[in-house]
């Protein structure tokens, strides 16, 4: 599997991308026979502590994600890989025969989709009007854009993938009928699904 450790405004030695790789690997050893790569990005967060991020990709279309917080970095990689670990054992056999059912044969479909950004408050130079004042306000700019895959899974593999990726929400296409639905995190923490008339 590849790894790639980095770090922000922190530096990764030798001796924690040596602890990173062989911890990643034992770990994903006991699910899969293979994954694809591994991204850890260890940053620094408020009061002193550390952060850091695994996004491990498993086969095309699965794709899992964690995040840990601790006052030393090996205890934020811990909490973070304590969590993926976490969700592997819970997802184990769906997980394991997802991963055999892609590797046959799953084409995924490729969307655009585009990060906009609030637009900066205004004034207007002449006459001082701000943008509370106006009744329209200029689209925001766009700030990201990019394409993302779009998996063919069921419901209940989405809502698996919705937790695996620790997002908010995850478009798919279903798998059962053919058409584009969402399913979301709820504020109350439960989860949501749309599926379009």
């Amino acid at each position: 599997m590849d790894i790639r450790v980095s770090g922000h405004q922190i530096d990764t030695g030798e001796a924690l991308q040596t602890y990173v790789a062989d911890r990643l690997n034992a770990m994903v050893e006991k699910y899969f026979s293979r994954a694809l790569s591994s991204q850890v990005t260890f940053g620094k967060g408020a009061h002193g502590a550390f952060t850091s991020d695994i996004v491990t990709h498993v086969n095309k279309g699965l794709i899992l994600k964690s995040h840990g917080d601790a006052q030393d970095v090996h205890l934020s990689f811990d909490q973070a890989a304590e969590k993926l670990d976490k969700q592997l054992r819970r997802y184990k056999r769906r997980v394991q025969d997802r991963h055999e059912q892609t590797a046959h044969a799953q084409a995924e479909e490729e969307a655009a989709y585009t990060v906009f950004a609030a637009p900066a408050p205004w004034t207007d130079p002449i006459d001082g009007d701000t943008d509370a004042d106006c009744a329209t306000i200029d689209a925001p700019p766009v700030i990201a854009e990019t394409t993302a895959d779009i998996p063919e899974a069921s419901v209940a593999d989405a809502v698996m993938m919705l937790d695996l990726r620790d997002t908010g929400a995850l478009l798919f296409k279903n798998a059962k009928t053919g058409i584009h639905n969402m399913v979301y995190r709820r504020r109350d923490g439960s989860i949501g699904w749309v599926e379009p008339r």
